[in-house]
């Protein structure tokens, strides 16, 4: 009884992320949510009492799934920049193979900031990545022209062109981030330090540790 009470619970969350994207949060009702997943608005407020709650549900999946990746690649013992180029293939990753995590994002877009605490997925990338700057700079890792108003200006423009406001597609291919990296790193770490880094995504750790 439980496993098809979470089924259930399931197909409601990719059905609301799946309307969110296409129509933003204002213009997704609890109908279209409740047909699109195959049940009744009964079972949909057995589950969710209001839209609202059902964009938290969306917020939440995609603030922990960004956790879950930052839990991960800390583990690997990998620099700050290491872990800035790793983050932003997570985003590229998330935007095009995680419905509910590119959900996330629109909602951010939408101005829908979920549970309270827990913020939009896009400030929490942001935050993110500006604390890995900040611990490189810290590291000495970064050039002189990647410091203040530079790093500033990098973020952005990695976000932005990743992910931009109301984009409702799957991004940039799996590829592009590392070409991306290519020519990003020699401006933030120096020409000659950038064979320190892997610009390719990473490999999911299970199958780092295989090929140990």
């Amino acid at each position: 009884m439980q496993e098809r009470s979470e089924r259930t619970r399931r197909r409601l969350v990719d059905a609301a992320a799946e309307l969110f994207t296409r129509s933003g949060y204002a213009s997704a009702t609890l109908g279209q949510i409740a047909a699109a997943a195959g049940v009744t608005k009964g079972a949909l407020y057995f589950h969710f009492p209001s839209k609202e709650a059902l964009a938290d549900a969306v917020a939440l999946h995609g603030r922990t799934r960004l956790g879950e990746f930052l839990d991960e690649r800390r583990a690997t013992g990998d620099g700050p920049v290491q872990h800035l180029i790793d983050l932003t293939h997570w985003l590229t990753l998330a935007r095009r193979e995680d419905p509910v995590a590119r959900a996330a994002f629109r909602l951010a877009d939408d101005g829908v900031a979920g549970p309270a605490g827990i913020g939009g997925l896009r400030r929490a990338w942001l935050a993110e990545a500006r604390r890995l700057l900040d611990e490189a700079d810290a590291a000495g890792e970064l050039s002189g022209d990647a410091r203040g108003d530079g790093a500033e200006a990098l973020l952005a423009g990695l976000l932005y062109g990743i992910a931009p406001p109301g984009d409702r597609t799957a991004g940039p291919g799996p590829g592009d981030g590392g070409a991306l990296w290519q020519l990003l790193l020699p401006v933030l770490v120096g020409p000659g330090r950038t064979g320190r880094y892997r610009t390719a995504p990473p490999r999911p750790r299970a199958e780092a540790v295989r090929a140990a």
